[in-house]
């Protein structure tokens, strides 16, 4: 009787682990800060330290569901494919969530002509030598040197794995060389834990994301930009698909169809993609033409809501001039949102900064100002168009400064309902 009562108790153990999901296992795993205690048996005392006895639980719960979901899948599978061979279900592929991309959405960025004058005067704004803009690895390396010194990036790897199982670093070293060669199909399960793991930066390195191919860090975005927080998915955004846009950038003078794609669908998350790829973009000081007007493009087309919009631009209008700013300006500017007057005025103070300007602003710069001025003329207050009138004064042009005095003079005032002949101006 006491033999059938332990076997009913082991078999419900296995029952229980068999459907308690791998990813809850990790997780358990991560969360252990105490030894896992084990019975005395015979008076011998375990002689394992904390860490190899989290490793060896979460070794062995990887290896024991990874054993009974291929057992569950391999009888599954073999009732209607005998002859087909299965992988465990830590590295199966799921297309749970499959999305099928429009190409026709896509469209090449045409490079944007500017005059050699104005040429000159973007490549002056960069400094001769920029900062090297940082990684998930150059992070995580520089977290490791604080506490231990100079390291190299075979020690950092050799740290990362000593945090977690051989068979952890070996499943996701795996997934990364599945996706070094990724073109189309299904992604792997255990990617897809990521999001949800507390360590979901290192286990990002063990896949090397420097060597993901473009269709594979799409699929990452998606997943990324659907699950992940804001805040860790700015970080995924600055950290990993912005180095990677700009070198296919760099490489091949324009940006690969899946690269665009993930910055369109990056917008689903506007506040992480405004501070993982737009500002840290400008503030760089070294942001290229090309990059800038691929960058824009996106944001162009893209809907995205009025209040990051609004916050955004308050965020570059404190910014001092560079060409690429302009350029962000210029495109958040033609959405016509309607903007909290803060935001309006932070415009108007950022165009006047230039008023006392020894040098000409180039082509760029008076093409964001009259867009602003043309969308916002009847938002401005009138010692507001006063500035305005002694700064086109100063910064004079041929074509923009005409269209500028024409705008301010058919406009109403801040408050003001407009008359007559200004609705019919405003029409026109």
């Amino acid at each position: 009787m006491a033999g059938g009562k332990a076997n009913q108790v082991t078999k419900n153990k296995r029952v229980l682990q068999r459907h308690q999901p791998l990813q809850s296992q990790i997780e358990e795993s991560e969360k252990t800060s105490k030894p896992i205690k084990q019975r005395a048996q015979k008076g011998k005392r375990v002689e394992e330290d904390d860490a190899q006895e989290v490793d060896a639980a979460l070794s062995a719960k990887i290896l024991s569901a990874a054993r009974q979901q291929f057992s569950e899948e391999q009888d599954e599978r073999r009732k209607n494919k005998p002859l087909t061979p299965v992988k465990p279900q830590l590295m199966q592929e799921d297309d749970s969530d499959e999305e099928e991309i429009d190409e026709e959405e896509y469209e090449e960025v045409e490079e944007v002509e500017l005059s050699e004058e104005d040429a000159k005067a973007f490549e002056a704004f960069f400094p001769k030598e920029t900062a090297k803009r940082q990684t998930l690895g150059d992070i995580i390396m520089s977290k490791m040197a604080e506490a231990k010194g100079e390291i190299t990036a075979e020690q950092a790897q050799q740290h990362i794995g000593s945090q977690f199982s051989p068979k952890v670093v070996q499943v996701y070293t795996s997934v990364g060389k599945l996706l070094a060669n990724y073109s189309i199909g299904k992604i792997p399960k255990a990617f897809k834990m990521i999001p949800s793991l507390e360590k979901w930066e290192e286990l990002l390195y063990l896949t090397n994301p420097d060597e993901w191919t473009p269709n594979a860090m799409y699929q990452a975005v998606r997943l990324f930009s659907s699950i992940m927080s804001p805040e860790i998915a700015q970080r995924f955004y600055n950290l990993i698909l912005l180095p990677a846009v700009l070198s296919d950038i760099e490489e091949h003078k324009k940006l690969n169809f899946h690269y665009y794609q993930a910055l369109k669908k990056c917008l689903y998350k506007p506040a992480a993609f405004f501070k993982g790829i737009m500002l840290p973009l400008v503030e760089s000081g070294d942001c290229q033409l090309r990059e800038a007007t691929i960058i824009c493009s996106i944001l162009g087309k893209t809907s995205v809501p009025v209040l990051h919009s609004s916050a955004a631009l308050l965020k570059l209008a404190e910014m001092d001039y560079s060409p690429a700013l302009a350029m962000f300006i210029g495109t958040l500017l033609q959405k016509k949102y309607a903007l909290p007057y803060r935001v309006v005025d932070a415009v108007v103070n950022h165009f006047l900064a230039v008023t006392n300007s020894n040098e000409l602003m180039p082509v760029l710069w008076h093409r964001a100002f009259l867009t602003f001025i043309q969308r916002y003329r009847s938002d401005l207050l009138p010692e507001q168009k006063q500035a305005i009138h002694k700064l086109i004064k100063a910064q004079p042009h041929e074509f923009f400064t005409f269209e500028v005095r024409r705008e301010l003079a058919n406009s109403v005032n801040r408050g003001e309902a407009p008359t007559a002949a200004t609705s019919t101006a405003m029409d026109i």
